[in-house]
């Protein structure tokens, strides 16, 4: 199956809520998103990040998913205040996917949403500056020794 979408179709067919039987699926988009987005390749077992994913991740965030013919094309997992995570199947990029899950994530929010993306990451960084995030701060990510930026979204007329 192709999970490439058809550039002419109105829309993905479903943003559904995660559930559990989606975790293996899920993981591997998320590694191999990261991965292309970052360029590394990610030295831990699988599944510690799946372990993490359900510990970590959905034990704290609300966690959508974009189905396309039933496979996973996308997901963010966000609260009122912050992006935890938010990646597309690579292949499917420049398609209005991550576009939606951003605008999920914003309308669940409280107003305002701040993320970390990692500077290397060019991609991630204007697909966040088009949607209105702004650089807030610089720092350093340990796990990966990489640098990273924070961004922040604020809904116009928000206080």
């Amino acid at each position: 199956m192709n999970p490439r979408l058809d550039p002419h179709a109105a829309s993905v067919d479903a943003i559904v809520p995660y559930r559990p039987e989606m975790l293996q699926p899920l993981v591997d988009l998320w590694r191999t998103s990261f991965e292309h987005g970052v360029g590394v390749i990610d030295p831990h077992p699988i599944e510690e990040q799946r372990q993490y994913f359900v510990e970590h991740v959905a034990a704290h965030c609300e966690v959508s998913v974009v189905l396309h013919d039933d496979a996973i094309v996308g997901f963010v997992a966000s609260d009122a205040e912050s992006i935890s995570q938010l990646h597309v199947r690579v292949g499917c990029f420049r398609q209005g996917i991550g576009s939606r899950l951003v605008e999920l994530a914003k309308s669940r929010s409280s107003g305002s949403l701040w993320l970390f993306t990692f500077a290397r990451n060019a991609t991630a960084r204007r697909f966040y500056e088009r949607h209105g995030f702004v650089v807030i701060a610089h720092g350093f990510e340990p796990t990966w020794q990489l640098e990273d930026v924070k961004y922040r979204w604020e809904r116009a007329g928000n206080i």
